[in-house]
């Protein structure tokens, strides 16, 4: 895979873009979009008039929690909550698959992430422009050297894993205008001196009972569009329980558990409006199930 075919998308938002809606769609406490807002923020302003020693700041912030939670989301909606802050009122969005950059092939790992992160990504960004670069699953890239498996080549996770530390020194020195948002399901997984290089490590947790039940209320009132049968169901007391019985589940499948509630019968496939408690139960037992959380049995169903 040639490097311009990891870059998945490369284009420049404005706060009124529909991106925004990205960002509104993920429950989380509202301090952790503050945190990202702002460091954000911070650094674009920042770094460019100041020089990298007296700031240290590599422009980089890790989102790290479990899988679900919203970590990817955030970062694609980040740059529409930041463009009204930086001069312009652009920033420039660019989302890397880093998968693609590993090869079985000796020493091609490291030279695909050195022209990737230290040649391509700045290319495109060459006008200025206030640009977030998000590294998904940053995890596949910048393994942590110390638990390399000889399985994977050691020698060559070492090498790509140095070609992500120097990419990130030379663009925190000569690119500030670059900031990159890596997120991780796995931070052990990751190298210590990548975590050492994030300017904030921000943990997206599991949701909360609240949070379940925005997500649950969210997804009805949406469909209540629809069918308006379920404008009630959003605004009830059911939807307390439901987030309750909800609980140890992350909010993506939080979302597809309303679906799967609308599946178990033929006639809610048929008209979503007859949707009940009962229906939303049975795909939140379902789903906390297969969770594999302590105590509970699909046998009990």
């Amino acid at each position: 895979m040639r490097v311009q075919e990891c870059v998945l998308s490369d284009e420049v938002i404005t706060a009124d873009s529909a991106e925004a809606a990205l960002w509104d769609a993920i429950v989380v406490p509202e301090e952790i979009k503050e945190r990202l807002r702002n460091q954000t923020v911070l650094s674009l302003l920042v770094r460019p008039d100041l020089p990298f020693a007296l700031t240290a700041l590599h422009g980089l912030c890790t989102l790290y929690g479990p899988p679900g939670t919203g970590k990817t989301t955030l970062a694609r909606g980040l740059p529409a909550q930041v463009a009204c802050y930086v001069p312009g009122g652009e920033v420039r969005r660019i989302e890397i698959n880093p998968h693609g950059l590993m090869s079985a092939e000796h020493g091609q790992s490291q030279q695909r992430v050195s022209e990737l992160l230290g040649e391509y990504v700045p290319g495109l960004a060459s006008d200025g422009v206030p640009t977030v670069v998000i590294l998904d699953e940053v995890e596949s890239m910048a393994v942590a050297r110390s638990a390399a498996s000889l399985a994977a080549n050691p020698a060559d996770v070492h090498r790509a894993t140095d070609a992500v530390l120097t990419a990130l020194d030379l663009n925190a020195v000569e690119h500030p205008h670059l900031f990159f948002v890596a997120t991780s399901n796995f931070t052990t997984a990751l190298d210590e001196a990548f975590l050492s290089r994030s300017d904030a490590a921000i943990l997206v947790p599991l949701p909360e009972s609240e949070a379940l039940r925005e997500i649950v209320a969210s997804t009805l009132l949406t469909l209540a569009d629809k069918y308006p049968a379920l404008g009630e169901l959003a605004r009830s007391s059911a939807v307390d329980r439901i987030a309750v019985a909800a609980h140890g589940l992350d909010g993506r499948r939080t979302r597809k558990v309303v679906f799967e509630a609308l599946a178990q019968r033929l006639d809610t496939v048929l008209d979503p409006g007859n949707l009940t408690e009962d229906d939303l139960a049975a795909a939140v037992r379902n789903a906390v199930a297969d969770t594999g959380q302590p105590g509970v049995s699909r046998a009990a169903h």
